[in-house]
């Protein structure tokens, strides 16, 4: 499993943001600033959809007042299902996506889970990226949003923040 000090790695991926779905590479997409990245087993599913992903569009304004550059989740669906997803959930413009069709990111990064009955998904987790190096990594083992939701996330920031100070 990805841990602190290892580098973002460089697969294909699809990235969904305002300007649409464009193929890029995931370091360069990860690889600038600080970036809040956080994974969900699947775009529309019950808990992603209810409170991991609007954690982080409710609190986009904070973490950049913490400074983050940019917040990004992660799904291992087909980009369209992404896309459908983001706008729907009004996201676009708070939050870039990260469409991991088939799970490779999710392999390369020691993140991916199978689950019954959906295949392989990425697990739920968050990781708090400095110019494509990882700093933290929040992997949730329990069901629900706790470590790896958006509060979590801000907490660690400030944490780092004090320390810095």
């Amino acid at each position: 499993m990805i841990q602190a000090g290892d580098k973002i790695p460089s697969i294909p991926i699809k990235l969904v943001d305002a300007n649409g779905s464009s193929d890029a590479a995931a370091d360069a997409v990860l690889g600038t600033g600080t970036v809040v990245f956080f994974g969900v087993p699947g775009a529309f599913t019950p808990t992603c959809d209810t409170s991991h992903l609007p954690g982080f569009v409710a609190n986009a304004h904070k973490l950049a007042n913490a400074g983050v550059s940019r917040i990004v989740c992660g799904a291992v669906n087909d980009h369209h299902v992404v896309k459908a997803w983001a706008e729907r959930s009004d996201a676009l413009g708070k939050v870039d996506f990260i469409a991991d069709g088939e799970g490779r990111l999710a392999d390369a990064m020691g993140l991916s889970t199978q689950i019954p009955g959906m295949g392989k998904r990425f697990s739920r987790f968050a990781l708090i990226i400095s110019d494509g190096v990882v700093q933290d990594v929040f992997v949730q083992d329990v069901a629900g949003v706790t470590v790896s939701g958006a509060p979590a996330v801000m907490m660690a920031l400030e944490a780092r923040q004090s320390v810095s100070a």
